[in-house]
């Protein structure tokens, strides 16, 4: 009789342990792959590089297996495409694009940084040359960046190096001069492109040069051709939040918003007091700067700058004789403030002088535009406006007639006429003027004068004397 000792029994129940485990994985199913997908379908600017930023975390979060882009754009920004693409780079997580239609331009830096292209029969890649808002080709310093950002995407696909003898063979999974041709139409690569035309890939071409990895027609056909047969497919799903900043970000409202803040600024200081204008201001900076430092575009130093920029107009305006340094330096800061918080903070961490002041430039550009047709819009309203027909209630124009038993009475004021007198403030255009021991209110017909410069009456219209510096 054999007696089963206490190790032995441990023994047992450890055999059978690792036998009903064995038994249970091999019985399981393989589990559902996770796919996330998203889509870039429209031009290529900050909106498409929040939605990038929050489809890659939520992705990261949900633990998905996959990213799948679900391309069609004719392009956009080379800065915010430049982000898209670092990010996919950097992304532990496989990324692949189905594109379809197009991937044009900056589309299709975004498409190449991604581990693997698939693309719809009739889709198109490439052209990626680097051009302005009416559709012409920018200097070469812009087009050389994009040159060498390409054929670095193409490089960072990886290569394949095979040593025979003496002679090595490296064979790129992207051909880094194919994608530099994509944007130079000088690029010759032989059996691929003729120099003088910029080269754009159909489906087939894309797949005969390793540019695409399959041409199929829907996303369902692209993870079986991916060999993902069992897979949880999860779509980004944009909140009314994100569609808000969405519309916000974008450059057209961003140009309406930087007129609303001048407008506003501009028709305040027209009027006294605080009033309607000075809100519209507030309204639009908000509006402005909002969304940007929310997406981490804009800095809490940049939102100061311009708040300093508007302090300092403000002391010229209100406390400071003239327009002089503290205005002009203001002015500057203002600038600064609104150009640098359009300007993503990753463009400058990527040391490349060109992006940097291309980027700048074109920000510069969109905010200088914006004031000044701010300006002349409000120039031209504060004429207008209050004998405009489109808002007859806004200034009085009743007529009252001598028949109706109203009698005109000239004022004092209007014998004031053709004397001098001392500014008593600063007149801007409107403040107080000092006439024979006397102090009246008075407007300036002409720019601003300063306290105690002399002036002279020239006329007075509706109960209101107007002066000029002598």
């Amino acid at each position: 009789m054999k007696i089963i000792t206490k190790n032995s029994f441990y023994t047992l129940l450890i055999t059978l342990g690792v036998f009903f485990f064995s038994s249970a994985q091999v019985s399981n199913p393989p589990s559902k792959q996770l796919v996330y997908k998203y889509d870039i379908k429209e031009q290529i600017a900050k909106p498409v590089w929040r939605t990038t930023q929050k489809a890659f975390s939520e992705a990261n979060e949900k633990g998905a297996d996959i990213i799948i882009i679900h391309m069609n754009t004719y392009g956009g920004l080379v800065d915010m495409a430049d982000s898209i693409r670092t990010k996919i780079l950097n992304s532990e997580i496989p990324v692949y694009v189905f594109i379809d239609d197009n991937a044009a331009s900056a589309g299709a830096l975004i498409s190449i940084a991604c581990d693997s292209i698939y693309m719809k029969p009739g889709g198109k890649i490439g052209a990626a040359t680097v051009v302005n808002q009416t559709g012409e080709q920018v200097p070469d310093k812009y087009q050389s960046y994009m040159r060498a950002t390409m054929r670095a995407t193409a490089e960072a696909q990886g290569k394949d190096t095979i040593i025979t003898g003496n002679d090595t063979t490296i064979t790129w999974k992207r051909n880094p001069a194919i994608a530099e041709a994509m944007v130079d139409p000088s690029m010759y690569v032989p059996e691929v492109s003729d120099t003088g035309k910029v080269l754009t890939f159909t489906a087939t071409e894309a797949l005969k040069y390793n540019f695409a990895d399959g041409i199929v027609k829907n996303i369902p056909d692209l993870l079986k051709h991916a060999g993902i047969n069992e897979y949880e497919l999860i779509e980004y799903s944009p909140t009314f939040i994100d569609i808000i900043i969405g519309l916000l970000l974008s450059p057209i409202l961003q140009s309406l918003l930087i007129m609303g803040i001048v407008g506003g600024l501009y028709f305040e200081l027209q009027s006294p007091g605080i009033g309607f204008p000075l809100a519209i201001s507030v309204l639009a900076a908000t509006l402005y700067f909002a969304p940007l430092y929310l997406e981490g575009l804009a800095d809490n130093w940049e939102m100061l700058v311009f708040v300093l920029g508007v302090i300092l107009v403000a002391v010229e305006i209100f406390a400071i004789p003239g327009f002089g340094v503290a205005g002009a330096t203001g002015l500057i800061l203002i600038i600064g403030g609104l150009v640098l918080a359009m300007v993503d903070n990753l463009v400058f961490d990527s040391g490349d002088i060109s992006l940097i002041l291309n980027v700048l430039l074109k920000a510069t550009g969109l905010v200088i535009v914006s004031l000044f047709l701010s300006l002349i819009i409000s120039l031209y309203l504060g004429k207008k406006l209050f004998t405009s027909p489109l808002f007859p209630h806004l200034a009085l124009d009743t007529t009252q007639k001598t028949s109706e038993g109203f009698i005109g009475v000239e004022g004092q004021n209007a014998l004031l006429v053709g004397k001098e007198g001392i500014a008593h403030t600063v007149l801007r255009p409107s403040g107080l003027v000092d006439i024979d021991g006397e102090t009246y209110d008075a407007v300036a017909n002409i720019g601003f004068i300063d306290k105690g410069s002399k002036v002279i009456v020239k006329s007075f219209e509706t109960g209101q004397i107007h002066v000029e510096k002598i």
